[in-house]
């Protein structure tokens, strides 16, 4: 005979776990509408190959890359020589604010200060830019 406890606590495990999954996926909606309503889309590419010259990079491959080292695009003298690499928590700092993380950096945005619309942001850029296997 199974243990009433032990039932009960799988079902609220498995309710949790599903939860979590449901939440992942309106925090990856949020950031692409955060995306879209900060006006990332007007000077950046999110797919392989796509440009949106000379406003900004390609994100396509972005988290791991090297700041001001993806080919055919000139960034500013500040991005290259900062030379970060792109992660969840370089790019958050930096999206929160660019002009102070990177000075002198050409990017537009005053930043996303609002610590959910950022994070549903990053958690959107990191599946929207998986470079193509």
């Amino acid at each position: 005979m199974i243990n009433p406890r032990i039932l009960v606590a799988a079902v609220a495990l498995s309710v949790m776990s599903l939860g979590s999954g449901a939440t992942q996926a309106a925090d990856l909606e949020n950031g692409e509408k955060v995306f879209a309503k900060r006006q990332c889309k007007i000077c950046h590419a999110l797919e392989a190959g796509e440009t949106k010259p000379p406003a900004g990079p390609n994100l396509n491959g972005v988290f791991g890359r090297t700041s001001g080292t993806l080919e055919g695009f000139k960034f500013s003298k500040a991005m290259k020589e900062a030379a970060i690499v792109w992660d969840e928590e370089t790019i958050g700092a930096y999206l929160k604010e660019p002009k102070k993380y990177i000075p002198k950096n050409r990017m537009a945005s005053a930043g996303v200060k609002d610590d959910t619309e950022r994070a549903d942001l990053i958690a959107f850029l990191k599946e929207a830019t998986k470079p193509p296997e």
